[in-house]
């Protein structure tokens, strides 16, 4: 409802310019707030590179659309240092790292009483499913890809990668029978 003026009543621009203010000092609080990073010490001994033979071109690929989120390095883009972005973002790389950490690959644990049972068989697994994921383009995500761009692959890059994993399935299979 207006004033006899024609203007709004002083009340509610009052109201609103408290509720801009203290919205305003959220997200100020908010950038103080800072989560931490996924900057580990860049330890190979248990990268993938340890279990299968990973070609330069492919673990370079990997390095490319991959290990921003599955390794313990992330190079962070600036707006990470923004809240609530940079929180969603940490949420986001412990979610893919929860999922696969090439870093860690030589690290997975079999899993007793599934048909993962043993460490190869898990990782095997682990491979299988970057198959799928690159081969039905759910990886690296659209939204990832979209920031960036040098993340996104080509088809020639995504038969690499698929041939790679089918070659490094099979050398996985063959060193847990010896």
């Amino acid at each position: 409802m207006e004033a006899p003026d024609g203007k709004k009543p002083v009340r509610k621009r009052r109201i609103f310019r408290i509720i801009i203010l203290g919205l305003l000092l959220v997200f100020v609080i908010m950038q103080f707030i800072q989560p931490g990073k996924n900057n580990q010490n860049y330890n190979m001994s248990n990268d993938i590179t340890m279990v299968v033979p990973v070609p330069d071109s492919v673990h370079q690929l990997l390095k490319k659309a991959c290990y921003n989120c599955h390794s313990n390095q992330t190079n962070y883009p600036w707006y990470a240092n923004i809240q609530p972005l940079g929180w969603w973002l940490r949420d986001h790389i412990r979610e893919g790292k929860s999922h696969l950490n090439f870093q860690e690959f030589a690290l997975v644990e079999p899993k007793p009483g599934t048909p993962y049972s043993t460490k190869a068989l898990r990782q095997d697994h682990k491979l299988e499913e970057v198959y799928e994921q690159v081969e039905s383009h759910e990886m690296p995500l659209v939204s990832y890809t979209r920031i960036h761009s040098e993340a996104k692959l080509n088809k020639q890059q995504e038969k690499t990668l698929l041939e790679w994993v089918n070659t490094a399935r099979k050398d996985l299979a063959e060193n847990s029978k010896k």
